[in-house]
């Protein structure tokens, strides 16, 4: 996650609005950004302040006795003053405050944007796909359709996805399909292939491609956990596990070959 997006989602963060998968998104980064970690105290110092007790006023103690004495129901509220009690003065500081901070941030997003147009094509769809991957596991939703057999899970797809789908059986190499289910990645529906290696899960990713050449297989890793990525056949292919390395490429290997 990176600034920009950090900034879009900082007041819910702070106000415990957030689910699992963003909350811990948002921590990681502001571990790593001072300056969204310096945004984040702020918010946290102005939330302190607008909860404290020195914004409520507390009613006098003769003030029952002297509505009672001028013949006035208790429960009947008095008129407005002329003039503006104190406690008020706090809350107008308070959304003067917020005001301010709000403007603050808005420049601070609109800075971030101009200097850093934002991650490159690549990151994003990377931390889309970590996002999705994390997701699945957190929630205890790795399935739709759960099954070994890859003529039950290809034909689950039809219709669900506008795309044919290579759903290939990798069990006698190590990598026993366990299911699939449809996720939203990169603003589309996109197939997602689930696969085993002892206790560890494998989602694969699949959707058509925008250029039509093939390319080799690139690496990297997020969050401890290890991705794939390659294009053939007109289509992207994302494989995301926290199996190491080596046993990933060996499974994009095996998923790659004709």
């Amino acid at each position: 996650m990176n600034c920009a997006q950090t900034q879009n989602l900082i007041h819910a963060y702070v106000d415990g609005e957030l689910d699992l998968v963003r909350h811990l998104e948002i921590e990681h980064h502001l571990q790593d950004c001072a300056t969204c970690a310096q945004v984040h105290e702020s918010l946290q110092t102005l939330r302190a302040g607008l909860v404290s007790n020195a914004l409520y006023h507390k009613a006098p103690l003769g003030l029952r006795e002297r509505l009672q004495a001028a013949g006035r129901p208790v429960s009947r509220p008095s008129p407005l003053p002329r003039r503006f009690p104190r406690r008020w003065l706090g809350f107008a500081a308070a959304a003067a405050a917020i005001a301010l901070l709000s403007f603050g941030l808005g420049r601070f997003v609109f800075a971030q944007k101009n200097v850093d147009p934002a991650l490159s094509a690549k990151d994003l769809l990377a931390q889309e796909v970590l996002s999705s991957h994390i997701r699945s596991l957190a929630m205890n939703h790795i399935a739709d359709v759960e099954s070994t057999d890859q003529h039950t899970v290809k034909p689950w797809f039809a219709g669900k996805v506008n795309y044919t789908l290579p759903v290939k059986k990798l069990s006698e190499e190590g990598f026993p399909l366990f299911g699939g289910r449809v996720d939203y990645v990169a603003d589309q529906s996109v197939a997602t292939l689930i696969y085993q290696r002892d206790k560890h899960f494998i989602n694969l990713y699949v959707w058509p491609a925008d250029k039509q050449s093939d390319t080799e297989p690139e690496s990297e890793t997020r969050r401890d956990f290890n991705l794939v990525h390659w294009v053939r056949s007109e289509k992207n292919f994302w494989a995301i596990s926290d199996l190491n390395e080596k046993e990933l490429k060996q499974f994009a290997d095996h998923v790659r070959k004709p």
